[in-house]
């Protein structure tokens, strides 16, 4: 498939729209990990992170290797986005879980919706 890619030179727009999916499936994935496991998940994102450093590292084709790279970073910058939905939830923008109330808690309480 890099030979095809390659070959028409091509190679540039797969690495974008790959970067443009990665992105858009990091949302949703962090709105449901921040919803369901708080900012505990934090660390989930790190882990990732950090193997799909070592992949991109470890792997000798340059489309995977720039893909495995994509996805990493957007595992990093997914740990700061988990911090950023638990505000977006306090300010009522996004459904909070019910059952974890004191996540939410903003110092002088738990805000409100």
């Amino acid at each position: 498939m890099t030979e095809f890619l390659s070959q028409y030179h091509l190679t540039g727009l797969a690495i974008g729209l790959c970067t443009f999916l990665v992105i858009g499936i990091f949302h949703p994935i962090v709105i449901k990990c921040e919803y369901y496991f708080g900012a505990g998940c934090r660390w989930w994102f790190a882990v990732l992170g950090a193997a799909m450093c070592a992949v991109s590292v470890a792997v000798a084709d340059l489309f995977w290797s720039v893909l495995a790279g994509v996805v990493a970073f957007s595992a990093f910058w997914s740990i700061g986005e988990i911090k950023e939905q638990r505000e977006r939830c306090r300010k009522g923008w996004f459904p909070r879980n019910p059952r974890r109330p004191a996540s939410y808690y903003d110092g002088e309480g738990v805000s409100e919706p």
